[in-house]
């Protein structure tokens, strides 16, 4: 009768050892169920064209944040809330892990009911990202954002508003189509990240692949799904043969992942201008040429 606690403990703490043997984080069934969610909203969204993000703004993000199933209601005064993922484009145009976010907002006016829906936010440069990671992060507010257009050829729609630093879609009763998000919060989740990455690991470190541990199989799969569908974006576009994901000259500054336990400082995309000093900060990119003689 004495051992009995032991073999208990024993086999509580076993699988945990064997997810540390072979270096994979342990993901709550809640987290695992969100990054399944989110591979099928992009999975869902890149399969009907007509009504796909559209392929330069894929091929060309600096980041994308898929929030499934966000809820908003109201009765006069509404609210919106919804959880999701936020991956990062890295300096060899590949993914990051994803980190874990949160979407909240409220809202004034005659609305009554619930509704259900899947919000997709791209972003097109990093200017934004270190908000996101140090704290809360203000849509509108903080940075410019607009209803993204659909279709992988919009690309006239994109070239004509290219100010907006943000694109944003929601998909509710199958239909995706942009919309305005103006006075949404997004901030990371931190009780989603401790319980994926552990209490100990920051979202730079995730984003900068120095986590330590793998995230778990569906949470790799969002990263996976998010390769395809860019891969697809640039072979339609012509851009997979110049170096697939390569950031454009335009592009801002991105993360370099890290192969050891050390910090990297972040990198910028080969472009003109001066380097930044640390974080997701932007650079001036802009290319100066003097007339011919």
């Amino acid at each position: 009768m004495p051992m009995r606690p032991s073999r208990t403990l024993a086999r509580l703490l076993l699988p945990l050892a064997l997810a540390l043997a072979v270096g994979t984080a342990v993901a709550g069934p809640e987290e695992d169920s969100r990054a399944r969610d989110a591979v099928r909203v992009l999975s869902e969204i890149q399969n009907i064209p007509e009504q796909a993000i559209p392929d330069k703004l894929l091929d060309e993000a600096r980041a994308i944040v898929i929030i499934p199933d966000t809820i908003k209601a109201g009765l006069v005064l509404g609210g919106r809330r919804g959880h999701g993922l936020l991956s990062l484009k890295t300096a060899d145009g590949t993914w990051s892990n994803p980190v874990f976010v949160k979407l909240t907002g409220a809202s004034i006016g005659f609305q009554v009911g619930v509704q259900s829906s899947d919000v997709v936010l791209v972003f097109r440069n990093d200017r934004s990202l270190d908000s996101i990671v140090n704290g809360k992060f203000t849509l509108g507010a903080d940075a410019s954002v607009a209803a993204g257009p659909v279709g992988r050829n919009a690309a006239a729609a994109t070239d004509g508003q290219l100010k907006a630093e943000i694109w944003s879609w929601s998909r509710a009763r199958g239909l995706f189509a942009g919309v305005a998000l103006d006075g949404a919060a997004l901030q990371i989740d931190r009780e989603a990240q401790a319980a994926v990455y552990g209490s100990n690991v920051t979202p730079r470190m995730v984003l900068e692949d120095r986590q330590g541990l793998n995230p778990s199989p569906a949470v790799v799969a969002f990263r996976d799904q998010l390769e395809e569908a860019t891969h697809g974006a640039r072979l339609a576009r012509g851009t997979a043969g110049n170096g697939a994901g390569v950031a454009p000259v335009s592009g801002p500054v991105v993360v370099q992942p890290a192969s050891t336990g050390a910090a990297t400082a972040p990198i910028a995309a080969p472009a003109a201008g001066p380097q930044p000093s640390q974080g997701f900060e932007p650079v001036d990119n802009a290319v100066h040429t003097e007339p011919l003689p």
